[in-house]
Formats: C-alpha cells, sequence, structure tokens
C-alpha cells in the first residue's frame, strides 16, 4: 500500500534535529514558505468552495465545518469567526469535530487522537444535524482518508447537501465525496506526518480565502471594510464609528449619531449618513441591492437625483 505524501519524510528534515536553533529555525520556516506557495494552484477550487457556501447562506442553509485533529482546529478557527466577523448567524454555523469540540481539564488542553476514526459517529452527526438540499459541508483532513470527515462528507452528500472537501494528498479518498474538491498539494512535511504545520498551514490560508471571499460575494465588505460585522465589545464600537466615518466622510461623532439610530448596523448607518429617510428605507435599500452597500447607495442616489 502506497505511503500518502503527507506522511513521507522531508529531505530537509533527516538531520533537523542535529542543527543549531538558528538554522532549525530556516529549515521550518521554509517549509511553511513551501506550504504558503501552494494555495494559489487551488484558487479557481476555493473561489467555487466560496460561492457554494454564500449560495447556502442566501438561501437559509447552514454551514458545516467538519475535521479531526489539526485539521479539525483549522476548521474550527474559520468557522468560529464568522459570526463576529461578517455577521453570519451563529446558528447557521455548526462545527462537526471528531470527539467533539476539544477542551481543557484542571487547565491542561488535550487534543486526542481516537475519534477520528468513528467513521459511525460522523454519520450519526449529519443525521442528527438532519443535513440535507440547501446546506454546505465543508470536511477538512490532510491525509483526505480520515474516516470520521469522510464518513460525514459521504452520508450529507447523499442528503442532498453540497460538500467542499478539502484535501493535502492528490486522489484522496475524500474528493470521490465532494462536489468541490480544493487539493492543497503541500509536500511532505519537515517533520514527518506532523500535519499541523506546512498541511495546517495551507488549510488555513484555504478557509480564510473561502470565507472572506463568500463575505464578498454576500455584500459583507465594502471599501475594503467588513461592513456586517458584530460591534460588541468598545474596540468594535470604535471600529464601527470609524467604518461610518470612513466610507460616508463624515466625523466621528456624527457617526456614532447614525450607529445609534442604526442600532449598530454599519450599512444602515452609512445609508443613514447619505441621506436615506430613515432606517426602512435604509433596510429596503438594501434588500434591492441583495445586502451590497454600495448597491444601495447607488439606488439612493438615483432616488436622491430624481427628486
Amino acid at each position: 500500500m502506497a505511503i500518502e505524501r503527507t506522511e513521507l519524510r522531508h529531505e530537509k528534515g533527516l538531520a533537523l534535529d542535529a542543527l543549531e536553533p538558528r538554522a532549525m529555525l530556516d529549515v521550518l520556516f521554509e517549509g511553511q514558505s513551501g506550504a504558503v506557495a501552494v494555495v494559489g494552484d487551488a484558487l479557481e477550487a476555493i473561489g467555487a468552495a466560496a460561492a457554494a457556501m454564500a449560495e447556502a447562506v442566501k438561501v437559509g442553509g447552514r454551514l458545516f465545518y467538519a475535521g479531526a485533529g489539526s485539521s479539525g482546529l483549522m476548521a474550527m478557527a474559520d468557522a468560529l469567526e464568522l459570526s463576529g466577523t461578517y455577521g453570519i448567524e451563529a446558528e447557521r454555523v455548526i462545527i462537526l469535530m471528531a470527539g467533539g469540540l476539544p477542551g481543557a481539564s484542571a487547565g491542561h488542553p488535550a487534543l486526542p487522537g481516537g475519534p477520528e476514526d468513528d467513521a459511525e459517529g460522523g454519520r450519526a452527526a449529519v443525521q442528527a444535524h438532519r443535513i440535507g438540499a440547501g446546506d454546505v459541508v465543508i470536511a477538512v483532513t490532510a491525509s483526505g482518508s480520515t474516516p470520521y470527515p469522510l464518513a460525514i462528507a459521504q452520508a450529507a452528500r447523499a442528503r442532498g447537501a453540497r460538500v467542499v472537501g478539502i484535501a493535502n494528498n492528490a486522489g484522496a479518498p475524500l474528493f470521490s465525496h465532494a462536489d468541490v474538491a480544493v487539493l492543497l498539494g503541500t509536500p511532505p512535511e519537515i517533520v514527518a506526518g506532523s500535519t499541523r504545520l506546512g498541511a495546517g498551514t495551507a488549510q488555513k490560508i484555504a478557509l480564510n480565502l473561502m470565507s472572506t471571499l463568500m463575505a464578498g460575494l454576500l455584500g459583507h465588505i465594502h471599501a475594503g471594510h467588513m461592513v456586517n460585522f458584530k460591534a460588541d465589545n468598545q474596540k468594535l464600537r470604535a471600529r464601527a464609528q470609524r467604518m461610518v466615518s470612513d466610507i460616508s466622510g463624515i466625523g466621528t461623532e456624527a457617526a456614532a449619531t447614525h450607529l445609534a439610530a442604526a442600532s449598530g448596523s454599519v450599512k444602515i448607518a452609512v445609508l443613514l449618513a447619505a441621506g436615506a429617510s430613515g432606517v426602512e428605507e435604509a433596510e429596503r435599500l438594501l434588500a434591492a441591492g441583495g445586502q451590497h452597500l454600495s448597491a444601495a447607495l447607488r439606488r439612493l442616489n438615483d432616488r436622491k437625483a430624481t427628486v
């Protein structure tokens, strides 16, 4: 049986333990840099995955991030950010992690490896969450053959969900159960099999790109700002004021007034600053523009020009 590329030894890792600390870091950094480079080969697939995710959100579907071990942690990190950064409803982003979300006992975190073999647990999760048409599953596994996410991908697709498969080995079994296959062809790890290194880095970048493009397609990015984020602390409320000020060309005090009227919505506050008659008109403009602030502003300007 052929050894997966993610399990092979890297020639530069053979004498790693004999190197001086700085030289060891140089080799490790080179491995990380190589992992970054391969993501560029997957941009078309990443774009297709983002489009599928955006469509699911538009039609009221859910996003399921599935994984185990280090790959599961990469998936979890991306999923946890979507609500705060882009305002995606938290209940529509579900993390399916082999063995459950990692916790800490007496301050000692642990990530057991055994649960990744629980294929039956993966199938049960699909059943329990009633994953089906309209939903998207993002299954992440470096090897592409980890039983837990593989079973989720297979069962979810059978129930009508769309599956995005992310793996680091060409010909991975996961890809046969995926509507969109994202191959991140990282070289063997400097520390053989330690896919928290290069494979994990490539996965993190791909997931970042995927979810950020999804947000752009949904209209949650405008003029370089995350205009659909949730300002739930002092730092973020100040950021929201700066966003409205920057986009509208008004002072931060005026921006704060519009944000208060808009119940904290940056998009609504910008439209109020641009001359919308009230929150209801701003909401109508956004709905007509598919939640894209640029389209809503154009419609507002057109309306003002005809008055």
